[in-house]
């Protein structure tokens, strides 16, 4: 990707853990059976964009659920700010009521977010989430002001003052979305910074596996993904096949697999991370941005790479036990009654 120029930053002093960039969106979530999923056309399991007739229509057709602040990466900030980390967010949203209601939520974690909202466009974007009986999560998202998101939404001042900046792969479907991916990575690199990456949706690798790929080889430090994401990373049929190649193309990356944990992997070596124990599933919802706000809060405070999965299986059990997208209570104060 060509064409922005990367704002000099390079003495900027260094005031938080991390920042993530993503969709700012509004979650509605809804107990729904197979039988709501398939009358309605969904896939179940997977992320897919709506637009605004699609939006109401549906949110017509589900039933009562809870509305809360969410949006990937804006559920790992949140997260990392629980784990007690220093976090900031950069997403767009408009100047309307449901604007206002995801900077306040996020702002009440801890995070910061300094974001002015868009005068005019469309509307705060929201992802209408159907959780099933066997809680798998189908998310429908009308991104809304989201979908205009570019380089110049970008603050790199605040980029350059990270440790490390998280993409979050949702964001990757537009054109202008992927040049501020390329732009934020130019940005943090230039100021001695890493950059880290979720992969987010196998359907949207498969979209654009290419320039996917061009990313993680050219500025990616730590990969997340789970196990059906890597193998469409690379167009592969097993999970070993793409590890090798993970150790050849970045430095460290994180591979969540459900109930078996994650495998952690450097160019070096393979950790194999036992889940987090855990009592009744009751929504997979942001399991993976949990992980990733465990996982980047021990990253980024200097914990080993085995701690670093142990804090992310951690963070996935706190919130797969409850309806919602963000933690139920201080993950700093489980991490402290559980030694880690």
């Amino acid at each position: 990707m060509g064409g922005s120029s990367v704002p000099s930053v390079t003495d900027t002093a260094e005031q938080f853990d991390v920042v993530g960039i993503g969709n700012a969106l509004v979650d509605v979530l809804t107990h729904e059976d197979d039988e709501f999923i398939n009358a309605n056309g969904l896939a179940k399991g997977a992320m897919i964009l709506i637009d605004t007739e699609r939006a109401e229509s549906l949110y017509a057709a589900m039933g009562q659920g809870i509305e809360v602040s969410g949006g990937s990466a804006a559920n790992t900030i949140a997260g990392i700010a629980s784990f007690g980390g220093r976090a900031a967010y950069i997403g767009r949203v408009a100047d309307d009521q449901l604007g206002a209601v995801f900077a306040h939520d996020l702002r009440a974690t801890g995070a910061s977010y300094t974001c002015p909202p868009a005068p005019d466009g469309p509307p705060t974007g929201r992802c209408l989430i159907i959780v099933s009986p066997d809680a798998e999560r189908t998310m429908n998202t009308y991104l809304g002001a989201s979908e205009l998101f570019g380089p110049d939404d970008l603050d790199a001042e605040l980029i350059a003052a990270a440790r490390v900046v998280y993409l979050e792969g949702y964001l990757f479907d537009r054109p202008a979305a992927q040049e501020a991916f390329w732009t934020a990575s130019r940005i943090a690199h230039d100021a001695g910074r890493q950059v880290s990456l979720t992969l987010s949706d196998t359907f949207c690798v498969q979209r654009h596996q290419e320039a996917w790929r061009s990313l993680v080889t050219d500025e990616v430090d730590l990969l997340f993904a789970n196990e059906g994401e890597v193998m469409a990373l690379y167009d592969v049929t097993t999970v070993g096949e793409a590890i090798e190649r993970l150790k050849n193309e970045v430095e460290t990356a994180a591979i969540t697999r459900g109930a078996r944990g994650s495998l952690v992997v450097t160019k070096g070596e393979v950790i194999d991370v036992a889940a987090h124990p855990v009592g009744a599933v009751v929504d997979t919802t942001a399991a993976g941005d949990l992980y990733a706000a465990g996982f980047l809060f021990g990253f980024t405070n200097g914990r080993s790479l085995e701690d670093c999965g142990r804090l992310g299986s951690l963070g996935a059990s706190a919130v797969i036990g409850h309806t919602g997208a963000r933690p139920a209570l201080s993950l700093a104060g489980l991490v402290a009654d559980l030694g880690l």
